[in-house]
């Protein structure tokens, strides 16, 4: 059955190769509401088809991967305090997709973006990409899942700073620590990434999807989850977690009050 996705993302069949692309380039790749869940449906039809046994997931342009949510669209659930999704307490971008999912990153990786990274396997980037968890300079937190998967995937000195400083790493940086798999030029970044795809579908395809899923389980990150949900949520019931997005729609320094 055909889906009904929004133009805002691409979902192409290329034999065995499922390519997943955030299109909108004009707004630096950030995401709706309705392309989150066009984008739930695309990844769900990728992992119960038994003809595709990977996916590389970009964007379009190469100025940005993904900026994470538009703050338009975002703002308004934050002001409810809404904790932007994630009502399942162990939800996590592609947490329990065990087919192997490939990251081409283009230009900026922040936010919502740098957290669906997280979920992917392989990382390739450009050379201008950059890596941040910009939340805490707008009195909010990342809750899909970083506080529990950055500091497994990276040194944990690097994951604090990225966490609470908001800083972003570049592309040399995020491949020293272990983030990326390796860096390309931008024009051969899908190339090279359907490069490592195609090597992956010359294994078996349930041993593939087998040793992620061992991997995964493994680390037993649910019960980890729910604690993110739940010590999270304070923060946006706050006074701070209505300023800090409203000063950067305003483009002014946030007034915060720790409260």
């Amino acid at each position: 059955m055909a889906l009904n996705l929004p133009e805002t993302f691409k979902y192409e069949k290329r034999g065995r190769i499922a390519v997943m692309t955030i299109n909108r380039p004009q707004a630096l790749n950030a995401f709706t509401r309705e392309m989150l869940v066009g984008m739930d449906a695309a990844f769900e039809d990728f992992n119960q088809d038994p003809d595709l046994w990977v996916a590389v997931f970009t964007g379009t342009g190469e100025r940005a991967f993904c900026t994470g949510m538009d703050m338009k669209d975002a703002l308004p659930a934050i002001n409810s305090g809404d904790s932007m999704g994630y009502e399942d307490p162990v939800k996590r971008p592609f947490y329990t997709i065990y087919k192997p999912i490939i990251a081409a990153v283009n230009g900026l990786c922040i936010a919502g973006g740098m957290e669906f990274l997280q979920g992917t396997d392989i990382r390739i980037a450009s050379e201008n990409a950059s890596f941040g968890l910009a939340e805490v300079r707008w009195g909010v937190i990342p809750v899909g899942g970083s506080h529990i998967r950055l500091p497994q995937q990276i040194p944990w000195a690097v994951a604090m700073e990225m966490l609470l400083t908001g800083k972003p790493i570049d592309a040399t940086r995020a491949y020293q620590v272990g983030l990326i798999n390796k860096i390309v030029p931008a024009d051969k970044l899908l190339e090279e990434a359907m490069a490592w795809a195609e090597k992956i579908c010359e294994n078996g395809p349930l041993a593939v999807r087998t040793a992620k899923e061992i991997a995964v389980r493994a680390l037993n990150n649910e019960p980890n989850f729910v604690l993110e949900k739940a010590i999270g949520a304070r923060v946006f019931a706050s006074e701070d977690a209505r300023e800090g997005p409203r000063a950067f729609a305003e483009k002014r320094k946030p007034n915060y009050k720790g409260r």
